[in-house]
């Protein structure tokens, strides 16, 4: 055996290893110029196997009659750029006449099988011009968030997509937000990735969470405010209602209607407003947002009644004020009592991790897309972490966090903890943490005693 048959087997056996254990090591040393390779190479003949050419035009046809020569063939779309990535191919194409997206949309599987790819999704750029996102393996597996992210003042990185894109939470294009999901389902990993991702930032993060603290009380640190119970949990949302009051007062102030001021100056919301004005952005946390629709007596019914108040009155009229819900529970359906669907309404943005069943999928993506509820009932429990995100645009998509866990997001609150603001109005629900020279008082309000 010669020394470069030994050699190519070395080759062969590292490239078949990598496969198997690193697909991602296998994608940027080998899968990517094969992949490169095999996409130009049958480019044209899978275009055309798959239904996506069109006729010559009746001028080309004329002038082959003219000059005698042979019938020009059917044309494919014409390839713009094709860039290589950490996890695939992206290929943008121009469309020919008579062609439309939803053809490359439709053609998606097809393209998959014929180019030897794990995974083919497309969306329209602009007009005639459409975007494949090819994957050269299963990035959902194990999750691998790129070094740099597209990060922005209220947008942070929180997951990764089936196309091998960064799933971002960006708050200022979509304030409230609803994610649903069984129990063991990855819903709480979810959620540490996302204060994780607010820690760094100018945010003030207020949480209720009513199982007694034990999700969000291990990350009270970086937290302005906290509350345990229901009982609790109504008089801090009764506290951002009076701030965002207090809110839209500044913002009129300094709104600047004044002929001289251009339009797109006159301030409408905190961001419109001088760094030294605007008020900190807060991001409410629910936990679980059926502990605080359930009532058993009368009187938990009148707090279950404020409790919706106030978390519709911040959903409608939140966001210019700067404060933005996070909602999250098991289920989000009617049977919570009145004010819930209205609530829903205001949330945006919507998540589902696996679910029980189809009625807990259709209350979060019924309104939205068919599609998205059937891809969300057919999450393999095996697959913790996996959910399909989705907006009211219709659009959805498959996403998993990265495994992050309780210590490694305790640390980041804790090395974030400086950036904790004070705020007045949430001051009475400031966690007290062990070993503070505060005098220590519960989050949970006990009842007085009676002789």
């Amino acid at each position: 055996m010669t020394g470069f048959t030994v050699a190519l087997v070395l080759v062969v056996a590292a490239a078949g290893l990598l496969r198997w254990r690193r697909p991602a090591w296998y994608w940027l040393t080998f899968g990517v110029t094969l992949a490169s390779l095999r996409v130009l190479v049958r480019y044209a003949t899978v275009m055309d196997a798959c239904g996506l050419t069109v006729p010559p035009s009746r001028w080309r046809l004329a002038l082959a009659r003219a000059t005698n020569r042979p019938a020009p063939e059917s044309r494919p779309p014409r390839i713009l750029r094709l860039r290589p990535t950490r996890t695939g191919l992206v290929l943008r194409l121009k469309l020919r006449p008579g062609q439309d997206a939803f053809d490359v949309a439709a053609a998606s599987d097809r393209l998959r099988h014929s180019f030897a790819m794990y995974g083919v999704t497309s969306r329209e750029l602009r007009s005639g011009v459409v975007e494949v996102r090819m994957t050269g393996y299963d990035v959902l597996k194990r999750v691998q968030m790129p070094a740099r992210t597209d990060t922005g003042s209220m947008r942070v990185p929180v997951a990764l997509r089936e196309d091998g894109s960064v799933h971002y939470r960006d708050y200022r294009a979509i304030p409230h937000a609803l994610t649903l999901g069984a129990t063991e389902s990855g819903k709480s990993v979810y959620q540490r990735n996302l204060v994780a991702g607010l820690a760094p930032l100018d945010v003030a993060l207020v949480g209720i969470d009513c199982k007694q603290g034990v999700e969000l009380f291990p990350l009270a640190r970086r937290f302005s405010a906290l509350a345990d119970n229901p009982d609790t949990a109504a008089e801090l949302l009764d506290a951002l209602v009076t701030r965002m009051e207090g809110v839209y007062q500044v913002i009129r102030a300094e709104q600047r209607i004044t002929a001289d001021v251009p339009d797109a100056e006159i301030a409408a919301g905190i961001w419109d407003l001088p760094d030294h004005l605007r008020p900190t952005p807060v991001v409410v946390l629910v936990d679980e947002v059926a502990e605080l629709a359930l009532f058993a007596s009368k009187e938990e019914e009148k707090r279950r009644d404020r409790i919706v108040t106030a978390l519709v009155r911040l959903a409608q009229l939140g966001r210019a004020a700067g404060i933005y819900l996070e909602i999250c529970g098991q289920r989000f359906g009617s049977e919570l009592g009145k004010g819930i669907t209205m609530l829903r309404a205001q949330l945006t943005g919507r998540t589902a991790h696996r679910v029980n069943d189809e009625t807990s999928a259709n209350m979060a993506f019924g309104d939205i897309s068919p599609d998205a509820v059937l891809a969300a009932i057919q999450i393999p429990a095996e697959m913790q972490g996996v959910a399909i995100a989705g907006d009211s645009t219709g659009g959805w998509h498959r996403i998993r966090a990265p495994h992050t866990s309780l210590r490694q997001a305790v640390n980041t609150c804790n090395r974030h903890a400086d950036r904790t603001p004070e705020l007045p109005e949430l001051a009475p629900f400031r966690p007290v943490l062990p070993g503070t020279a505060q005098a220590p008082v519960p989050l949970s309000k006990t009842a007085p005693a009676t002789a």
